[in-house]
């Protein structure tokens, strides 16, 4: 049985928003510009719940720790930040769910690990901040997911107790994070997914092939 839920939570990158385009598109830029070719959009898109070390490393294949690392991943941060809205958008799915959850009177909100640098201005460009009951980025807290302190302190700003709270993620440590603070968790298959622990192993209540299951999850639908 579906438990009571007084807020839902989201990651950002891969379950309410599609930012793939952009950020591949950074890490492509970054190849155009050495005289390289192009990495196909289909092997870039996996990897962008890893963030910039997964963008890197799919385009240039170093790691952290490695001799340029560092300088490539700087670059790519910055050319990110300079277009991080050009393509990106809220999943046209995803938008209709948020409509529903405002109908409903259920709140909402992000919890991701992208900086604030980055997050705030995608989250306002894309008209979510005003509705969004809580965001918490990844330098919100002294720790980000899979630790459940980013979760726990949505929770605290929501004023909603953890377990009566429901996580959406893309990426296991979205799962594991949720379990940690004590929610429902809620694997979203439409978003990035990775290259790791394939999604029916990561543990979580339930995992959703398209975004409107939320919704009959939460008998809202």
């Amino acid at each position: 049985m579906t438990p009571s839920i007084r807020c839902v939570l989201f990651d950002l990158d891969g379950t309410l928003i599609d930012s793939a385009p952009d950020l591949a598109g950074a890490a492509n830029a970054m190849r155009t510009a050495r005289g390289l070719p192009e990495v196909p959009y289909e092997r870039l898109r996996p990897m962008v719940g890893a963030g910039a070390r997964g963008m890197v490393g799919a385009a240039f294949g170093t790691a952290p720790g490695q001799e340029g690392f560092e300088a490539l991943r700087d670059e790519f941060l910055q050319r990110y930040e300079q277009g991080l809205l050009q393509r990106t958008a809220v999943f046209a799915d995803m938008a209709l769910v948020l409509q529903a959850l405002e109908r409903a009177a259920l709140p909402w909100g992000i919890v991701t690990n992208k900086h604030e640098r980055f997050t705030a201005p995608v989250v306002q460009g894309l008209g979510l901040r005003e509705r969004a009951a809580v965001v918490i980025c990844g330098d919100t807290t002294a720790h980000a997911k899979p630790h459940p302190e980013p979760l726990l302190e949505a929770a605290r700003r929501a004023g909603v107790a953890p377990r009566d709270c429901v996580y959406i993620g893309d990426d296991l440590r979205d799962v594991q994070a949720g379990r940690a603070a004590g929610m429902a968790t809620l694997a979203a298959a439409w978003g990035y997914l990775g290259e790791r622990e394939p999604i029916d192993a990561w543990g979580a209540d339930a995992v959703i092939e398209k975004p409107f299951q939320l919704l009959k999850w939460l008998r809202l639908a």
